[in-house]
């Protein structure tokens, strides 16, 4: 009877009227909508970013599930992850469980208002591409904040230089079929450029009473990068364990959402163009 129920609901949802386009499948209504119904069910004082990012653990590692469509719409996917719609999911999520709002179509609003820009309609050129300009579209809104003291661990400076998208467009399949887009992108890009921020070097994210008071379980954790035109190069979740800071993830390396076994400090020392550790906290409570 309950899966019967869940399965109405999901087809409500399905045939409700939206404002811009969606792209999903039954499956990922009945998903979002069981995830919300048992999320009801927790204590109050649940870190509904854990709880809901642990609940997507063991989905498959799947790159570029936005790029299904000629004409961008809102994709909901929950089936195939990688690590940024792994982190929008579970924003969007627990958005829901914050505003008691637990409907398919207010996830779809949740999602759409941090993956576009100033909440716009699913534009390609408007999704927030670049983790840092998604961290300041964000902030805006009022989603989230970026931590960036004390100092230490906070000791070292980025400054944004990004242009990959723009100068390998190939690379991307909606640059490639609409090469109007690009110089909408290449503005986009020089909006955040030479803009500075401070983050954690990989050397010192170890397991200190220091580490420990400034980053807090459910913070996303952005990792810098040495790779040329980029600005991020890998986000997830921040959780502490007895040995140490680790992180919830959508894994290239496993191939799936996990909870990395081994420390961050360790995964970092093993990821050459990885540089440190950008800490964004969500105003979700």
């Amino acid at each position: 009877m309950k899966k019967l129920f869940l399965l109405f609901i999901a087809v409500l949802s399905y045939v409700t009227t939206y404002a811009y386009e969606v792209d999903y499948k039954p499956s990922d209504s009945i998903r979002v909508i069981k995830l919300l119904n048992d999320a009801k069910k927790q204590p109050e004082s649940t870190n509904y970013i854990i709880y809901f990012a642990r609940k997507l653990k063991g989905i498959p590692y799947v790159a570029h599930t936005l790029e299904i469509n000629k004409k961008e719409k809102l994709v909901i996917n929950l089936r195939q992850l990688d690590c940024t719609t792994y982190v929008e999911n579970v924003v969007a999520l627990s958005m829901c469980m914050s505003e008691k709002k637990y409907t398919f179509k207010s996830f779809c609003d949740n999602l759409k208002k941090i993956r576009y820009r100033d909440e716009s309609q699913p534009h390609y050129t408007q999704r927030l591409h670049y983790f840092t300009d998604w961290i300041e579209n964000n902030t805006k809104k009022g989603i989230c904040k970026e931590i960036q003291s004390p100092a230490p661990p906070f000791t070292n400076t980025q400054r944004i230089n990004v242009f990959y998208m723009s100068e390998n467009p190939s690379k991307y399949k909606m640059l490639k079929e609409n090469p109007k887009y690009i110089p909408t992108i290449r503005k986009t890009e020089q909006n955040i450029n030479q803009k500075t921020y401070k983050y954690i070097p990989k050397t010192e994210v170890k397991n200190t009473n220091t580490v420990r008071r400034t980053i807090q379980d459910g913070d996303i954790i952005a990792t810098t990068t040495s790779l040329k035109g980029l600005d991020i190069q890998h986000i997830g979740f921040a959780i502490w364990h007895k040995d140490g800071l680790h992180m919830l993830n959508a894994s290239s390396l496993h191939h799936k959402v996990v909870e990395e076994p081994m420390t961050l400090y360790n995964y970092l020392q093993k990821q050459k163009t990885m540089t440190g550790i950008r800490i964004i906290r969500l105003n979700i409570k």
